[in-house]
């Protein structure tokens, strides 16, 4: 699933395109482990390769997050999502949203794509069960002609999946 926001269309400001060039700078000197960033020409979508982490029930899984970022980013979350095929987890819909408090009603302009990385990892290796969220079916119905997860409202209420 290639989204493309209505943000992707204008160009970053000077802010975030500096915010989006140290983080790749740092990025590059110390990449995290169990991800990489493809490098493309393009600084305001990135595409990063996931790996499960070792001894977790994705271990030996890769996967693709996309990450697009705001205009106005730090200060507005980016939006990220797995290309398909997304992990089956509780709070990962088939369509690629992930249900995820920091890429919404969490987010802080202190937070990097590392961070939000990490997140997605932990969120991946702390699940003991292979399932898509209850309202998997329902959701991605309602997310039909490339909704964001961005416009939903979000209930976080089970962080131990």
């Amino acid at each position: 699933m290639t989204t493309s926001s209505t943000n992707s269309r204008k160009t970053l400001s000077k802010i975030a395109s500096s915010r989006l060039q140290k983080e790749l700078a740092d990025w590059q000197l110390n990449p995290l482990a169990g991800f990489k960033h493809i490098v493309t020409d393009n600084l305001q979508r990135w595409i990063i390769d996931v790996n499960g982490a070792p001894g977790t029930l994705y271990s030996n899984d890769s996967y693709q997050l996309q990450v697009d970022f705001p205009v106005n980013y730090p200060m507005e979350a980016p939006q990220v999502i797995f290309l398909p095929p997304a992990p089956i987890h509780p709070h990962i819909y088939s369509n690629g949203h992930i249900c995820l408090d920091i890429l919404y009603d969490s987010w802080s302009p202190a937070m990097t794509v590392s961070s939000i990385c990490i997140s997605i990892l932990s969120m991946l290796s702390s699940s003991s069960v292979r399932e898509r969220p209850k309202d998997n079916d329902h959701y991605v119905m309602n997310c039909r002609n490339g909704r964001s997860p961005k416009e939903t409202r979000w209930w976080f209420h089970d962080d131990k999946a």
